[in-house]
């Protein structure tokens, strides 16, 4: 009963928000007016910086879901196209399987290696290994030729400050937190750089 009161109470939580998600979507231009218009309304002075910040946020936030995504479909379909052609088990399951963990930047294309070496190591030890540098060099020409030119500078945040924010974001809220933090440290870095180069500018104009 207690399974059966999950399933139902999880099937009924993803229908009312995916409800909600295609009410907000049909009517997000007024949606975005009517915000907008609160912000000029009631912050006044402080409405022209919270345009700044929100319009940034979200540069960084499509910038950076949409390249991910794209590059994780890539990396996905490349790794199972790979399977197929050097006949791995599981290769249409772990390839939609590294596609997915390859969202979480940086390290989840190691969490897919890691499951895909497990299931394969089932049927295989030695297809296992070989599957794993299969994906190592794959990830290497990804990584080096394609991840640049999908993604490039939709982020424009340094590697060692991704793998920060990662490391905090994945402390503090799991997996969602290593995909929010990112963005989220982009869009500070971006405001915190624009301001050093506007009082940069300020001081030599004095």
């Amino acid at each position: 009963m207690t399974s059966v009161s999950t399933i139902a109470s999880t099937v009924l939580t993803v229908f009312v928000s995916l409800v909600f998600s295609i009410y907000v979507l049909a009517s997000k231009e007024q949606l975005g007016r009517q915000f907008n218009l609160l912000i000029d309304t009631y912050l006044g002075t402080y409405a022209e910086k919270v345009h700044y910040v929100l319009d940034i946020l979200h540069l960084r936030f499509h910038g950076f879901f949409v390249g991910q995504t794209l590059e994780a479909m890539i990396l996905g379909s490349l790794t199972a196209a790979g399977m197929f052609l050097f006949s791995f088990p599981y290769a249409a399951t772990i390839g939609i399987l590294v596609a997915f963990t390859a969202l979480i930047p940086v390290i989840g294309a190691y969490i897919g290696a890691t499951i895909g070496f497990i299931l394969i190591a089932t049927q295989s030890v030695s297809q296992a290994f070989l599957f794993l540098v299969y994906l190592v060099v794959l990830q290497q020409f990804e990584g080096n030729i394609i991840y640049p030119r999908v993604v490039g500078g939709s982020i424009g945040l340094p590697g060692m400050w991704v793998l920060m924010a990662i490391t905090i974001g994945g402390a503090l809220w799991g997996i969602l937190g290593m995909l929010v933090a990112v963005p989220l440290a982009a869009s500070l870095y971006q405001i915190i750089k624009d301001n050093v180069a506007k009082r940069q500018q300020a001081n030599l104009d004095n």
